[in-house]
């Protein structure tokens, strides 16, 4: 009942974000086709292979099912799929930082931002603003991909893995295809938007990353639980009919003895 109430907030946030980041990347891919090839921006620097900084969002408690087990198993599929590669972990949820702990590489850690079952901007501006900080710093750093659960319903969870950074400038679906044909007048300069803009996507696909893994956890824990009940249910009802069972055959065998006795006498 906790989650199913906490589900309902946290499935209304998502959806009412997820239109905010789809823009999001119509304007930018806009923008890019409005600036020209000699544009430069750290975000958007495209260096070797050798180095990953992975996130990864998971919960901070159990009892959801298999909502952490299935994303840890999609990070170590992605440490397998890279072999020979330097991975780094920013780990965000107690479960994957446990995990982690003395299998990887942890750089960062976030505990308490999904297990209140709400999170703000500004919390996912802390993170966001820690990955930049790291990618733009330290340029031995290639990639950056992102580990996360997208909420679908209550029964399904799935988990994505997307390159987070760098930014890549050609975009592969026909809507933004067409909207960047699109004759736009800016105020500034389109670089200078563009420019001012490829950080605030960042921000927001951790946010929105963030608010998706919450809604994916309080939906597997609604069903963990669900199941658990039924479970449980139906296991009070076997052993309560094995116990009457039981104490039918001590009373038959009782009355059985009684009456050989009184047959005997």
């Amino acid at each position: 009942m906790v989650s199913a109430s906490k589900l309902r907030r946290a499935q209304d946030r998502v959806i009412n974000a997820r239109p905010f980041a789809d823009k999001m990347n119509q304007v930018l891919s806009e923008l890019a086709a409005q600036t020209t090839d000699d544009f430069h921006h750290p975000l958007l620097d495209k260096r070797g292979d050798e180095r990953y900084l992975v996130v990864l969002v998971t919960a901070d408690k159990g009892l959801c099912g298999a909502f952490n087990a299935n994303l840890i198993k999609a990070a170590q599929a992605f440490v397998k799929e890279n072999p020979g590669k330097q991975i780094e972990w920013i780990t965000v949820g107690r479960k994957g930082r446990d995990f982690f702990r003395r299998r990887g590489n942890i750089v960062a850690e976030y505990i308490r931002l999904t297990g209140k079952g709400r999170v703000e901007f500004g919390e996912a501006l802390e993170v966001a603003n820690d990955i930049i900080k790291r990618f733009t710093e330290d340029e031995a750093i290639d990639k950056v991909f992102l580990i996360f659960a997208e909420f679908k319903s209550v029964l399904t969870q799935r988990v994505v893995t997307e390159q987070l950074l760098p930014i890549s400038r050609t975009t592969e679906t026909e809507e933004t295809s067409q909207a960047a044909k699109r004759d736009y007048i800016y105020e500034q300069p389109p670089a200078e938007v563009f420019r001012r803009l490829l950080p605030r996507l960042i921000d927001t696909q951790i946010f929105r990353a963030l608010l998706e893994s919450i809604a994916s956890e309080q939906g597997a824990r609604m069903t963990a639980m669900d199941a658990a009940s039924k479970n449980a249910g139906e296991l009070i009802s076997t052993l309560t009919l094995n116990m009457n069972r039981v104490r039918q055959a001590a009373i038959t065998r009782e009355i059985i003895e009684i009456v050989s006795g009184a047959s005997a006498l």
